[in-house]
């Protein structure tokens, strides 16, 4: 038999999802980003579940091709531009929208002979000092590449959209952004998951979600996105492999973090951080154990002892009916992957991008 452990991939809550920021965001036409294997829940599931949004945004322009062999005609935008200047022709030949984010690719496209015009969205650093051109310097930029026939439009990135009383703040690159485009024309993209949820006043023409998009919290924290009503679109779980008796005193895993104040169960789970799982989750990490009596029910209970390779373990005193078989949930409808992100001090994201080859992907 295969090992228990499965990635379910819900194309459903991608629509759900999306249809939520097209209620958040009416004005604004949607790049749904679909970086890194679209933060690790496959491109084929996002083609599947995202395939009405406007646009896709992405890094590799390799991701791109297989869009466009897999059927999308619609719009795509590369996140970080030319990483060369030998894939312009590539890039004209897939009709892709390019970041434009210093003067090396601005130099690339000036001595490029296009035979069509190539939509240009160019970065402006407003404050977040990643990639982009400064205020002063973004007009200059502006005006070669529109000099030189490309159709110009205008991006910034938020640094503090999840964040209060950060600085910069979203208010404050907002003002830095408007004055410097003052009379240029082209369609603006700005909001990210962040600012979409939080500053509907700083939308623009095209907004950029991510991580909304896979029913986790831009901030980190579940209980931000909940009013969004938003939904995980990847389930991971797996089975208890082994239940073992302890003793009060008895000690659990490798370094023995956890040691047992009373009789209780444990039960062992098919999955250690070799499938993604943090091996730094605390002990009191939730994992939903399927109640074995009645299907679809069942309880949370904590992880206890360190994760290991391959297996971590878990307190089964919430759920006394569970046994050899019984179905657990790491993360997903009844766990938020943010929960299980703050109690091993990291982010949602890492967790999802994380999921390693070796655990097998449905998509349903």
């Amino acid at each position: 038999m295969n090992r228990p452990i499965l990635a379910s991939i819900h194309t459903e809550a991608f629509q759900h999802n999306l249809n939520r920021v097209r209620e958040l965001a009416p004005e604004s036409k949607i790049w749904s980003v679909i970086k890194a294997r679209a933060y690790g829940h496959s491109f084929d599931a996002a083609l599947k579940g995202l395939g009405s949004t406007d646009g896709f945004a992405l890094l590799d322009i390799q991701d791109a091709v297989w869009l466009r062999e897999h059927g999308w005609k619609g719009r795509i935008l590369l996140l970080e531009g030319l990483f060369h200047e030998n894939e312009l022709p590539l890039v004209q030949d897939l009709s892709c929208d390019l970041v434009v984010h210093c003067d090396a690719q601005v130099a690339w496209l000036e001595t490029f002979n296009a035979h069509n015009p190539i939509n240009v969205f160019l970065k402006m650093n407003s404050g977040m000092n990643r990639l982009g051109f400064k205020p002063k310097d973004y007009r200059t930029a502006f005006h070669r590449l529109h000099a030189a026939g490309y159709r110009m439009h205008h991006m910034t990135h938020f640094a503090n959209a999840d964040q209060v009383d950060q600085h910069p703040s979203v208010g404050s690159q907002l003002e830095v952004f408007n004055d410097a485009i003052e009379g240029l024309e082209g369609s603006t993209s700005l909001a990210n998951s962040a600012a979409i949820l939080w500053h509907r006043n700083a939308l623009g023409d095209w907004v950029r979600p991510g991580i909304m998009l896979y029913g986790a919290s831009p901030s980190g924290l579940y209980a931000d996105i909940e009013h969004a009503h938003l939904r995980a679109v990847m389930q991971l779980h797996s089975e208890i492999i082994d239940i073992q008796e302890l003793q009060k005193g008895d000690r659990i895993g490798y370094g023995g973090r956890y040691e047992a104040l009373e009789s209780m169960r444990i039960g062992v789970v098919a999955c250690g951080y070799a499938d993604g799982y943090p091996r730094h989750a605390k002990d009191g990490t939730p994992v939903w154990v399927n109640n074995a009596s009645q299907t679809g029910t069942g309880m949370i209970c904590p992880i206890v002892g360190r994760v290991s390779m391959d297996m971590l373990t878990i307190d089964l005193r919430n759920a006394p009916q569970a046994r050899i078989g019984s179905v657990v949930e790491l993360w997903g409808d009844r766990i938020p992957v943010d929960t299980v992100a703050q109690m091993s001090h990291t982010i949602g994201y890492e967790l999802l991008c994380a999921v390693a080859p070796r655990v097998p992907v449905e998509i349903k």
